[in-house]
């Protein structure tokens, strides 16, 4: 974190109102109800953002309802870097509070060499959840996924070393991410033999990236699962950022970023056409984004990053309008399907 971050803040003590305006939805058939908005720590949490800023956002969020902390090993950077920055917040500021939050955490990406430091196999996923809790400084998360599938290694090894964690009591819930329809039908059949609480799935969703919708969905309503929707903005495309070409310093500008300059212009029609109607009903491109999906009630809570709490503020006020007229949904449904 950068040195200058390191000024003390006030004591916290979290506001008495934070669960008055947040929505909650249970995930699938489980005991857990999760925030319509949960903050995900992908962006702005590594070892070379600003903890003060980082500290914010986070007290922030728990201040406005948002409970539900998402991580993963392999967020930063450097890798496990974003774990840290919860672990020290959580020690200055949220210990109090652990009892009410709900902390996610995953493994399935490069986190060190060889050949266990990748995948699906039982040592790596034990591994890297130890290694997760050390870094947070936590017993256990609420909330254990497999991040992705993992092609060389059988299904069922994956959810045994799932469930072995739950056994263990290092997570109470287990999740899969990036899974297919197949994968997830197959994985809950093993998770159903083993009585694993296997409870949600976690995929990419957004207006412009309706692939859950090819079955996925459907999917994990037959079977009763919960569904957290990641990149609900498409990367920052559903924001007013890039309607006026692509800013300097934005992530599109950046070659090494999965969105590129290319994406943005394939899209930028249908945006253009988009942030009209959100501007009609009095909601920036991004917060009508945002109440589209939350429309699904098969969505259990959309995963948002923030860049700052004003920002954060931002997307909360999404809740303030989340219906849609007859007439606004036919004109957004022949948008995204042209």
């Amino acid at each position: 974190m950068k040195v200058n971050d390191h000024a003390p803040f006030e004591n916290y003590k979290a506001k008495s109102t934070r669960y008055n305006e947040m929505p909650y939805r249970r995930c699938g058939n489980s005991g857990v109800q999760l925030p319509a908005f949960s903050l995900g720590l992908w962006h702005n949490f590594g070892e070379f953002d600003s903890f003060g800023n980082a500290r914010g956002l986070l007290r922030t969020a728990f201040d406005l309802g948002i409970n539900h902390f998402d991580l993963a090993n392999n967020y930063g950077p450097p890798y496990g870097s974003a774990e840290e920055t919860l672990g020290r917040v959580m020690n200055t500021d949220l210990a109090l509070y652990r009892d009410e939050l709900f902390i996610s955490t995953k493994a399935g990406y490069d986190m060190w060499p060889g050949p266990y430091g990748n995948g699906g196999s039982r040592k790596y996923i034990i591994s890297s959840l130890d290694r997760s809790l050390t870094r947070l400084g936590l017993d256990y998360v609420d909330l254990f996924y497999h991040h992705r599938p993992d092609p060389s290694t059988p299904i069922e090894e994956t959810a045994y070393a799932l469930d072995q964690l739950v056994k263990q009591g290092k997570a109470l819930y287990i999740g899969l991410s990036n899974y297919s329809v197949e994968q997830t039908r197959k994985a809950k059949s093993v998770f159903d033999d083993l009585g694993t609480p296997f409870i949600i799935n976690q995929s990419r969703y957004s207006m412009i990236d309706r692939s859950v919708e090819e079955g996925l969905l459907d999917l994990l309503s037959e079977l009763e699962l919960g569904m957290i929707a990641f990149s609900p903005l498409a990367q920052g495309m559903l924001t007013d950022k890039y309607l006026n070409g692509i800013p300097k310093n934005s992530r599109a500008s950046n070659e090494k970023s999965y969105l590129n300059e290319a994406l943005v212009y394939e899209h930028l029609p249908k945006i253009l056409r988009l942030s009209k109607i959100a501007i009609s009903r009095g909601q920036t491109l991004a917060q009508m984004s945002l109440a589209w999906l939350l429309n699904d009630v098969r969505v259990s809570s959309i995963l948002i990053g923030a860049s700052s709490p004003t920002q954060l503020k931002e997307n909360m006020n999404t809740l303030k309008k989340l219906d849609f007229t007859e007439n606004e949904e036919l004109q957004i449904r022949k948008i995204l399907e042209e």
